[in-house]
């Protein structure tokens, strides 16, 4: 009686032990299938923009043996630039002066051994930083006048102007949306043509906003353009139904 009892038992849990075995496998199959059924589809949006914001940069540079008269030039002409500048309309606010650098060609260790060569090499930087990029385009090619008055500026360590977009924070949300769509009407193609249906976001990378020339020219930054594009590419897996 007793034994036949075990035997009842034993058999019970052998069978819940085989239900379960057939469970589990099978579950975990359907879990893996469901959630390998999903599309990543990419979205981009673009925008053409202007720049709002110039900084524009005047490295003057004067040469002299004796020290006073090399600082009292770079100080005339530092005077006669900036009332350049404010006679075409860029106020004080606009207009900034750096420290004036002063270099003796004796203590250099590159020094040019030439006799002719002048001593002291003195440079001023006035840097016009304004948001009429339009005034400060049109101004560029005036700086003919002061060069006509014997005013030197010295352009090579860089680029003199810089344009600048500094309103991405106002466009990224529509941008963002614009992008989520491109995705959802690739998604859609795609379900379409797998027979299924576009079900919720899984996942989705935002993706890094890229500012860009609108002319893609050789040699020419993207600072260096006034006008230039915007680029966001999103990346967003959707389940299929």
């Amino acid at each position: 009686m007793q034994q036949s009892k075990y035997s009842i038992i034993s058999s019970f849990l052998l069978c819940i032990g085989l239900i379960l075995g057939g469970f589990f496998p099978g579950y975990y199959y359907y879990l893996t299938k469901f959630n390998n059924n999903t599309v990543t589809v990419k979205g981009l949006a673009e925008q053409n923009v202007t720049a709002d914001l110039a900084i524009w940069k005047l490295k003057l540079i004067t040469t002299d043996n004796n020290l006073d008269i090399a600082q009292q030039l770079i100080q005339n002409q530092t005077k006669e630039t900036i009332s350049f500048l404010k006679t075409i309309g860029f106020n004080d606010n606009e207009i900034n002066t750096s420290p004036t650098d002063t270099q003796d060609t004796l203590a250099s260790p590159y020094r040019n051994n030439e006799q002719n060569s002048p001593r002291f090499i003195l440079s001023q930087t006035i840097t016009i930083k304004s948001n009429n990029v339009d005034l400060v385009e049109k101004s560029i090619p005036k700086t003919d006048t002061l060069i006509a008055k014997g005013i030197v500026f010295d352009n090579s360590y860089g680029d003199t102007i810089s344009y600048i977009f500094t309103k991405l924070n106002e466009i990224k949300p529509q941008m963002l949306e614009q992008a989520t769509k491109n995705a959802l009407k690739s998604a859609q193609e795609f379900a379409k043509n797998s027979n299924s249906k576009v079900g919720k976001i899984k996942h989705a990378n935002q993706g890094v906003f890229t500012i860009l020339s609108r002319d893609n020219l050789s040699n020419i930054l993207e600072t260096e353009q006034k006008e230039k594009t915007i680029r966001v590419v999103t990346t967003i897996e959707y389940w299929l139904e």
